[in-house]
């Protein structure tokens, strides 16, 4: 049976603004205030998705949240209409109305981690929605996204969803932003790999003392435990903390797997050799070969990778063994970046060719390519049982190209967000968009 890795790309929402709201996240805080294009970005994602689907990847794409977020303002005692929330909240608390229009659901790496059939103990598809809980405007997204994942892929014999983990600290989940998946092929048991940033419990893991570390050892053992993973296919690393307390708030801005290739800078991880050791004997147990391709510092620093978002790229295979690195027009300006890339694909090493795309919007906020991705391994029985209205087609291409050219702004500014016409413009297009991707009522105002 054929298997693939299908790449679902967040729609940017008609809410899209820089509000740097992500302490830790170098990009968002030094673009904060300034002023965004909803329909651009919108726009430079769907040709993302487009262009690989063009290249004979398999694409789907993953819906928006509802924003602002009026039902979390009333929770913080704001009340009224929703237009007089709107206006009260702008008046009296900004910061909370920013949150609250927040767009980065976009980033759709953090939205869960999945874990495939041919990993998990019941040999379905196993989903577990990221708590996100280290930022408040983040923490807000899980309900909507269990509802929109559970739609996408509803059929109970080959799919199971978990709820997020509990909305503590200790068990801070960033979702698929820190979790890789190494295997042969698509379809065979595979290793996964969950990087961490701090220990909840135990004190002998060393911390960041700058920047939080988002993600927690338990929070990754919790999941591996509801996906029901065997101990030999999980392997846990740590990332270094001198490099989160650089800008590095998720491993996939440092580091980035595929197939059975890791793609990493060398000051990445605590105990590099250990962990790789471990990736290698382990994959090996399931028919795999082991690859690491390492960065070294002298030719990329932390500091280039996180301006260039280097490592959140998109490495992909093609049906020759070979393997395609998709990376934002950032690592094209950086001349460091662009040189080693040259070095890289002209090595006659896995990673053979190099494709650039403008994705300004989206990285001005924070976020490259692989942060606009959920990787979802399936079979072929697995991927005909997918809501076929959220897989990518040129019809459907050209569907939501129109939706966004009618919906979106073009201009978003802070003061805009202050706007209660904003709400219901936002409402009007979330409302066509679950009919365009056949998703049945997922809002809450769909709901409620």
């Amino acid at each position: 049976m054929k298997s693939y890795e299908v790449n679902f790309d967040g729609l940017v929402g008609p809410t899209h603004n820089y509000g740097g709201l992500s302490y830790g996240n170098v990009a968002s805080q030094s673009n904060s205030q300034q002023s965004s294009n909803p329909k651009e970005a919108a726009l430079q994602g769907l040709a993302k998705m487009k262009a690989l689907m063009d290249m004979g990847f398999q694409q789907g794409v993953l819906a928006p949240q509802e924003r602002p977020d009026v039902a979390a303002l009333r929770r913080l005692g704001f009340a009224g209409s929703d237009a007089q929330v709107i206006q009260q909240v702008a008046k009296e608390a900004m910061p909370l109305l920013v949150a609250s229009c927040s767009a980065s659901s976009m980033w759709v790496a953090n939205a869960a981690t999945v874990s495939p059939s041919a990993d998990t103990a019941d040999g379905r598809v196993h989903f577990t929605a990221a708590n996100l809980n280290c930022k408040y405007h983040r923490s807000i997204e899980h309900p909507t996204t269990s509802r929109v994942l559970g739609a996408m892929f509803a059929n109970q014999q080959h799919f199971a969803h978990h709820a997020a983990l509990p909305a503590v600290a200790q068990f801070g989940d960033e979702g698929a932003a820190n979790h890789t998946r190494f295997c042969r092929a698509y379809g065979e048991a595979g290793v996964e790999f969950f990087v961490f940033g701090r220990s909840a419990f135990d004190t002998r893991y060393p911390a960041p003392q700058k920047y939080p570390a988002r993600q927690t050892l338990e929070a990754s053992q919790a999941v591996a435990r509801l996906h029901g993973l065997r101990e030999e296919g999980v392997v846990y690393a740590q990332q270094n903390p001198s490099v989160i307390d650089q800008g590095v708030f998720h491993n996939d801005v440092i580091a980035v797997g595929n197939g059975e290739v890791l793609f990493y800078h060398e000051d990445a991880f605590l105990e590099t050799d250990k962990m790789l050791a471990e990736l290698s004997s382990k994959l090996a147990k399931v028919g795999g070969k082991f690859q690491s391709v390492c960065v070294p510092r002298s030719a990329v620093t932390v500091d280039d990778a996180v301006r260039s978002y280097l490592f959140n790229s998109q490495l992909l295979s093609r049906p020759d063994g070979s393997m395609l690195l998709i990376v934002p027009e950032e690592c094209r300006s950086n001349e460091r970046v662009w040189q080693y890339l040259q070095g890289l694909t002209g090595s006659g090493g896995v990673i053979r060719e190099v494709k650039v795309f403008d994705l300004k919007q989206s990285m001005q906020n924070g976020g490259g390519p692989a942060c606009l991705r959920l990787r979802v391994a399936l079979n072929e029985t697995e991927l005909a049982a997918v809501n076929p209205g959220v897989i990518m087609t040129a019809s459907l291409y050209d569907s939501l190209t129109q939706w966004v050219e009618r919906h979106y702004r073009d201009r978003m500014t802070e003061n805009d967000l202050a706007d209660p016409q904003l709400l219901l413009e936002c409402r009007g297009a979330l409302d066509e968009l679950t009919q365009i991707l056949k998703l049945g009522a997922v809002y809450p105002f769909q709901i409620n």
